[in-house]
């Protein structure tokens, strides 16, 4: 999908998600939905780290994680984030500023069921962030809790789920040559997206 970047649309979520559906169809990178999620913590510290876009509509983006994790602590000392998409072959990124929120049970409960059952069993097994004595102490406690859940479905742990970042600021990016590159930054008031164009 190429935007009209001389008279951009009144809303960014459909060209987002056309980037995002191109980015997945093409595949020009491992994870076409992963994701750069930056967090300030109470002390004021950035941090990012790549995390995996696994839903997106006008209500925001989605991820998962542990909520005990490190990410997850700054989150609840600040809720403002901002998420980076960058597709390097495709001279494009999103950039997202908005504020996390945990998403509903239900919603967690859905996609934790869709998850491999490697993955399902390693969101118990591992406490993120915490310090580990060796990977074979963390494979000690994967195989245990395999053998717990043998013939059994893995039940989603009640310290993992998802969390849904509000679509406050959105800038959809496309380069171009000699860096002239087109941006035009998009934010939401009051439920009307007004948006500007900014220099490269």
């Amino acid at each position: 999908m190429h935007m009209n970047f001389n008279a951009p649309p009144t809303s960014p979520v459909n060209s987002a998600q056309d980037w995002f559906d191109e980015a997945n169809r093409d595949r020009p990178t491992p994870n076409p939905l992963a994701m750069a999620l930056s967090t300030v913590d109470e002390e004021g510290a950035p941090s990012s780290r790549m995390v995996l876009q696994k839903g997106f509509d006008e209500r925001g983006v989605v991820f998962f994680t542990n909520y005990t994790s490190e990410k997850a602590d700054a989150i609840l000392a600040n809720p403002k984030v901002c998420v980076l998409f960058h597709w390097d072959e495709k001279q494009r990124q999103i950039r997202i500023q908005g504020t996390a929120t945990k998403i509903s049970d239900e919603e967690s409960d859905a996609y934790f069921a869709t998850r491999n059952r490697l993955s399902q069993v390693g969101a118990w097994a591992s406490k993120q962030s915490q310090p580990l004595k060796s990977r074979t102490v963390l494979m000690a406690k994967v195989d245990a809790l395999s053998a717990q859940w043998l013939g059994r479905s893995v039940a989603r742990p009640d310290f993992w789920g998802g969390y849904r970042i509000t679509l406050d600021t959105v800038e959809l990016w496309q380069g171009h040559d000699g860096r002239l590159h087109d941006r035009i930054r998009y934010a939401i008031t009051d439920g009307v997206w007004n948006w500007e164009r900014l220099q490269p």
